[in-house]
Order: C-alpha cells, then sequence, then structure tokens
C-alpha cells in the first residue's frame, strides 16, 4: 500500500471546506509540511572565553535562522506548550525557519499559520541552527543524541518540563527572554537600543567603538536585546567517544538498535560528504557514537555475574565481576553512576569516571580518570552468559558476545586556531535575573549545578526531626 503523504491532511480538509455552502478558502501555507533539505546550510556560531567566567559567551555571524524544536515525548503539555512558542518567535523574530520531527509537526501544523518543517533526522545536522528542548533530562539526551555521529552539535536552549529537570536550565514561563538572549546574542546592539536603563547608564562614555554598533544582520530586531554585554553563556558539556568492535576488530557501530526512547527514524547511515558546515574529517568518523551520560554495559537477564576485562591506555587493570560498569561523563556522574555509588563531578572537570555496577569484590571502587584516557572494556572467556547489553545514553543498544569490545575515550574539547572553541555539547546556561534573591557564596558560573544538587538531588539533605 503505498504510504500517505504529509500533505494528504490538508488537501482533505480543503475538500471538506469546499463541500461548505459557506465560501471562503483556507490559505495554504498553513497546512504546508515541508523538507528539511529546501532550508539553507546551518550557520556555525562561535564561542569565547572571557577572563571574568569559566563559561563561554555565544556569538552568532549572522542571526539563527533554522531551529528544530523537541518537545517530551507522549506529553501533551510539552507539545501545546512548544506550538506556543513556535508562534511566538515565529511572530517576533524575521526568517525564522521552525523545524520538528515528523509525528510533533504532523499533530501540530493545523494550528500554526506558518509552514514547518521535517525531515529523517539524518538531514538535521547540516540544517539546524539551534536546537530548543522542552521536556526533562531525557528530552536533552535525545536531542544531542540526534548528532550523536558528528563532533559539532548546535546550541542547546533547554526549558524544564520533566520529571527532575536537573540539566534544564530555563522554566517554561521565562522563554520570551531565554529566546531574546540566544537569539541575539553577539549582536552587538547600540547602547540607544537598549531597554535597560541602568545597562544605559552603565556603559556611558564605552571607549571600544565596535562594541557601540548594531549588526547590519540584525536591523530588523531593535530593541530585543537584553543589554550591551548579555551575550548567552555557554557550558560545553563533555561527551565519550564509543566504538563497538566484534572479535575480528571491525566496528560494528551501525547494528546498534535504536531504543524505544530514540527518534523511530534514527538508523545509523553514511552522512554525504561534502555538504557545508560539517568537514570532511568530521564526516569520516561517523563510525563513533558519542554519548552525553554513559557507556553501560550489563548483564542483563542473564542470572550469572559479568566479567569483563578493563583496560587503560592498553595496560590491563582489572578483571570486573560485576553486573556491569559505566564509564560516565561528569554531566552522566549525576544520573545512574551516582545510583550505583559513583562520585558527583563537576561538569567543567575534564574526566571520565568508572563506576562497577554492584561487584563482587568490596575493593572495587569508582576511578576517575583524564578525559583523554583510552579503556577497553573486553568480555572475558570466563563469562557463564555469553551475551551482554551494552547501551549508549539509552539510546542505542546491542548485544556483545565472547571476544568482543567497547573502546571509549573522551572528546576533545578546546579552542579552535581561530579563537573559537570546539567539542562538546554547547548548553545555554540561564542568566540570574534581579528576581534570583540572594546568591550570595554562589558563583554565577556554579548557580544552576549548585542549585541542582540542593534542591533537586537533595545533596546532604538532613532527615528525622529539627530538618
Amino acid at each position: 500500500m503505498a504510504r500517505p503523504s504529509i500533505s494528504d491532511g490538508c488537501q482533505c480538509l480543503r475538500f471538506r471546506l469546499s463541500q461548505s455552502s459557506r465560501s471562503f478558502s483556507l490559505t495554504p501555507r498553513r497546512c504546508e509540511i515541508l523538507d528539511v533539505s529546501a532550508l539553507p546550510d546551518r550557520i556555525l556560531p562561535k564561542y569565547k572565553q572571557s577572563s571574568a567566567s569559566s563559561l563561554l559567551s555565544l556569538h552568532w555571524p549572522e542571526p539563527p535562522r533554522n531551529i528544530l524544536i523537541i518537545p517530551k515525548l507522549h506529553a501533551p503539555k510539552a507539545t501545546l506548550s512548544a506550538a506556543s512558542f513556535a508562534n511566538h518567535i515565529h511572530s517576533e523574530y524575521p526568517n525564522l525557519n521552525l523545524i520538528f520531527e515528523r509525528r510533533v509537526a504532523s499533530a501540530i501544523h493545523d494550528s500554526l499559520p506558518f509552514p514547518l518543517y521535517t525531515s529523517d533526522p539524518g538531514q538535521f545536522p547540516g540544517k539546524v541552527d539551534l536546537v530548543t528542548t522542552l521536556g526533562g533530562d531525557g528530552t536533552i539526551l535525545r536531542a544531542a543524541s540526534l548528532f550523536s555521529l558528528h563532533a559539532s552539535v548546535p546550541p542547546i536552549l533547554s526549558f524544564s518540563m520533566g520529571t527532575l529537570g536537573f540539566l534544564g536550565e530555563w522554566k517554561f514561563e521565562e522563554y520570551k527572554r531565554a529566546w531574546r538572549e540566544v537569539y541575539m546574542s553577539g549582536s552587538r546592539v547600540a547602547v540607544t537600543d537598549l531597554q535597560d536603563p541602568h545597562t544605559q547608564a552603565a556603559t556611558q562614555g564605552r571607549q571600544d567603538g565596535d562594541e557601540g554598533h548594531l549588526d547590519s544582520n540584525w536591523e530588523g530586531v531593535r530593541g530585543k536585546s537584553m543589554g550591551l554585554t548579555r551575550s548567552s553563556k555557554i557550558l560545553l558539556r563533555h561527551r565519550l567517544k564509543v566504538g563497538v568492535y566484534d572479535a575480528a576488530g571491525i566496528n560494528i557501530n551501525e547494528q546498534l538498535i535504536p531504543t524505544s526512547t530514540a527518534e523511530p527514524q534514527q538508523f545509523v547511515s553514511q552522512t554525504p560528504l561534502g555538504f557545508e558546515g560539517v568537514g570532511l574529517e568530521e564526516q569520516a568518523m561517523s563510525r563513533q557514537f558519542h554519548a552525553v551520560n554513559e557507556l553501560v554495559i550489563h548483564r542483563g537477564p542473564n542470572p550469572h555475574l559479568a566479567i569483563i576485562d578493563v583496560y587503560v591506555n592498553n595496560h590491563f587493570l582489572t578483571e570486573a565481576v560485576a553486573d556491569g560498569i559505566l564509564i560516565s561523563t561528569p554531566t552522566g556522574s549525576t544520573a545512574y553512576s551516582l545510583s550505583a555509588g559513583g562520585s558527583i563531578m563537576h561538569p567543567l572537570v575534564k574526566t571520565l569516571l568508572i563506576t562497577p555496577i554492584c561487584p563482587r569484590s568490596l575493593s572495587f571502587r569508582p576511578l576517575g580518570l583524564p578525559l583523554n584516557t583510552k579503556v577497553v572494556l573486553k568480555l572475558s572467556e570466563k563469562n557463564r552468559g555469553r551475551e551482554l547489553e551494552v547501551s549508549i545514553d539509552g539510546k542505542r543498544r546491542a548485544g556483545v558476545t565472547i571476544g568482543m569490545e567497547i573502546r571509549v575515550e573522551g572528546e576533545t574539547v578546546g579552542r579552535t586556531p581561530d579563537g573559537s572553541w570546539a567539542g562538546g555539547v554547547p548548553c545555554v546556561i540561564r542568566s540570574p535575573s534581579k528576581g534570583d534573591g540572594d546568591r550570595d557564596g554562589i558563583a554565577e558560573d556554579d548557580d544552576g549545578w549548585v542549585g541542582g544538587l540542593i534542591g533537586l538531588l537533595k545533596f546532604n539533605y538532613p532527615f528525622g526531626e529539627g530538618q
């Protein structure tokens, strides 16, 4: 049976309207769902560091155009909020192209007075300038997994609408301010265009002539800036590079299966070489998966403990006898690794963590290693259960057997020759506002992370009477 076109629903709606006695027409653009391939190629932002902050500043060379909006799966409230957000930014900011996953585009396109864009996720890396998520930590991981085959990830602006929201920086009620900051970041809006009189007074007499001119690319959005120096802050979250190899040493990453929390159409495919915005060297590395949280190998339904040989920089470290092993990033240290007894690491620490899951030996403790360490997990011949399960961020899984191995190392995050930064997942960090209350003793860079430890994870939370 032929697959129905995504525009069939619009055609049916026009037919029903034509049968009505009332004569009016529906604007065709309202019902259009267009293909992402028609959009311009991705704009690559730059990230700059200042001596006043350990976070980076976001600088767009021109306004972002192609925006991918990802609401939480199976959450009608998040989907409705995504439609409201899309309607606002499209009406207030010029020349935006809004991209959704297929199922979301089909659900909301009738309610929006402008066309939406969609495609298979394989086309997103070459087209998406900025990602916005509405959900919890899992939604952020799902968004990052769309770029798991690529070294370059667009900035992610996240609104916390999920269960925990430890990684989500912004409340959805703040979406107008959050979007304005990230869109205008790098625009160099003139002092006379600023809305905040206190900021205007503070910047009087500034000698930097370049700071006082509005970039011509932002001419159509005067007055939208939050202030002359309020560029969005970016945290580059480290990732792991993961390869699964068979007994013959052949990479079999293409055999990893998407899980139920991944986009259904997200299969591993070869990226077309040479599209603008992503280099050939990066595309040649497409067989490496990137994980934001962790790589986990575990015994699954087998009743026997897993036996895994662990190698560090080609040196044998130990024979692990346990339910499994986790290799985590600092971001993943507050996820599965934390539940397994691992240490909590600040996301700016360049490290990877090896955490055993229910080890037989009580002396097998979690281990922190430099980020560039090469770790190999190899299934021992002693395994009684002949197959173990491997999962990458909960988005990809595979079964591995005797003789197979998993190779893991940290992704390089650092400066590029032009002075910018590359690598990692750029997450837009919420800037404090006047109503955030007393923040004495908490550095601006650590505000969200420390607040998450205390408020969400209940770090060292007292118990009993008198708490």
